[in-house]
């Protein structure tokens, strides 16, 4: 019991230092080295003593990460705007630069780079590649700006998904408006921005499951990753807690409660895994915890990729690792 509780404090105290900043990476410098770990058996997901192992550290800001056809994978160091490149080897390079503050990315049906953009004043969900294509696809809800998106993912209709996790993303707009409130949001392939979820106290990493009927959406500040039954419009019904958490602790204060959920990856059979503050949690397609993996520091998103996408890449606190995995991530679109 002592030892939980002492793992417990340490963790409360870990968190209140970091969620406020958690979606624009490590402000402060780590409290740790990044390092490998080691995963426990999870039957159909990993192999016991899979290393978790580092590729690199030193990044400012990540986030955002994704395959690229060729297996190799992009991600955000929003903080430095710009996109940086892995390839199947390990080397690191820059794939984007002046970026616009991007944080999450994705794919639409025609190949376009799609991210979420946050730098002040400008904040849109928009193409940021290939070059000569950028676009902006949405920039406003009903005339205001949104306040910081997050993360986003693309249907197969060509709308997007995305979060704004509010005020605390951003103390406010270029200028001066209050904040929008924290939401989720849904662009049509036509462009309309339509508001379709609110009371998600923080609402951050967000995913379509593989039959794109289900749309999954953490919360920082929650206990449960919560899920949505999606209609035809694109708009979304029936909210329910889909899966809790481990590892929840109070929030700052004692105020609510704290995760740290963040991204999410799918794969080819539909379970989830999801960076929290506790590490990698994973879950079936129905919400049952099938085990975690740990990090040497609290990760933040995680994408597969590589040969067959049976590598799964994990950013967070300016580092950035990878696993082998006996699963597969599901291939019906990159993230």
């Amino acid at each position: 019991m002592k030892t939980k509780a002492l793992f417990a404090l340490t963790l409360g105290l870990v968190l209140c230092t970091a969620v406020v900043g958690q979606e624009r990476g490590a402000r402060g410098g780590a409290p740790q080295p990044a390092a490998d770990t080691t995963a426990p058996d999870i039957p159909g997901v990993v192999k016991g003593g899979t290393k978790v192992q580092v590729i690199k550290e030193g990044f400012n800001g990540t986030e955002g990460p994704i395959a690229l056809p060729d297996g190799s994978l992009i991600f955000t160091e929003t903080a430095a705007n710009r996109i940086t490149k892995i390839d199947k080897d390990g080397n690191t390079s820059a794939f984007l630069e002046n970026t616009n503050g991007s944080n999450g990315l994705a794919f639409d049906g025609k190949g376009r780079l799609i991210s979420v953009q946050t730098t002040p004043g400008a904040t849109k969900i928009g193409v940021v590649y290939p070059k000569g294509e950028e676009k902006v696809i949405a920039d406003n809800f009903d005339g205001k700006p949104f306040g910081r998106p997050n993360d986003l993912v693309v249907d197969r209709k060509g709308g997007v998904y995305f979060t704004d996790p509010g005020p605390n993303a951003t103390p406010g707009t270029a200028t001066g408006a209050p904040p929008m409130p924290a939401a989720v949001y849904y662009v049509s392939a036509g462009g309309k921005a339509m508001k379709i979820a609110e009371g998600i106290e923080r609402p951050n990493g967000i995913q379509l499951s593989p039959d794109e009927k289900t749309l999954y959406v953490n919360n920082t500040s929650g206990e449960y990753l919560i899920a949505f039954d999606i209609k035809p419009d694109g708009t979304v019904q029936n909210k329910r807690n889909f899966a809790k958490y481990e590892g929840v602790t109070p929030g700052p204060n004692g105020a609510g409660v704290v995760s740290g959920a963040d991204g999410i990856a799918i794969d080819n059979d539909g379970r989830l895994y999801v960076a929290t503050s506790a590490g990698i949690q994973v879950f079936d397609a129905k919400g049952k915890h099938l085990g975690s993996i740990p990090m040497s520091r609290p990760p933040q998103n995680l994408a597969f990729a590589g040969d067959g996408k049976k590598t799964l890449y994990v950013v967070g606190r300016g580092a950035a690792w990878k696993i082998q995995m006996v699963a597969a991530g599901y291939k019906g679109r990159a993230k």
